[in-house]
């Protein structure tokens, strides 16, 4: 588990503002946070089943459905200040199936981002101290936030605990990937509309 946790600070060192344009940072994305870390986790020992990666409990789901409900006014409120619309998307589109296939892509980005976090960081620290697990995973996803808009870090950091207690009580990462990436696209239709 030692190994996995130093690889794991490693690749968040090397990715970090890793990637000019959309498709870089999906593709580094998938590189540095699922396919190097599970390679390197199955070689230690870790099988994708204990990491996250299965469907999981339907109460994850219904429970990240509620959240996103929950946190829609948020976002809407979110989505007239300024900093964010500065911000977000965080891609140029020239057409709506250009928006898509770049929201596809950030699809691509979320779940290596809750792959990584709340799957590969999360599970094998968390059946040993559940709460350790979930403050581990949850300060460089906190972390990798700074440079976005103000309000968004400790949004994060919110969001990472919930995520996680989310994803614990499923058996899965899904849940939070599901939650996150819906998220993403509404807000920023919110902001393009």
């Amino acid at each position: 588990m030692i190994a996995l946790y130093a690889l794991a600070g490693i690749l968040i060192a090397l990715n970090y503002r890793l990637g000019k344009n959309i498709y870089e940072w999906a593709f580094y994305d998938g590189l540095f946070y699922v396919l190097i870390p599970l390679t390197v986790a199955y070689f230690l020992g870790f099988k994708p089943r204990e990491l996250g990666f299965k469907t999981g409990k339907r109460d994850g789901y219904v429970w990240a459905f509620a959240l996103f409900l929950l946190s829609f006014p948020i976002s809407v409120y979110a989505s007239q200040l300024e900093s964010f619309k500065a911000y977000y998307p965080i891609f140029a589109y020239s057409s709506w199936e250009d928006f898509l296939l770049k929201e596809l892509l950030i699809g691509v980005i979320m779940f290596a981002h809750e792959a990584f976090y709340r799957g590969i960081l999360l599970f094998p620290l968390a059946r040993k101290n559940k709460w350790l697990g979930i403050i581990v995973q949850n300060v460089p996803y906190t972390l990798v936030h700074i440079g976005k808009p103000p309000l968004e870090v400790p949004y994060s950091f919110i969001a990472g605990i919930i995520f996680a207690k989310i994803d614990l009580k499923s058996e899965s990462f899904l849940p939070s990937f599901l939650l996150h990436w819906v998220g993403a696209v509404a807000f920023d239709l919110l902001i393009v509309l």
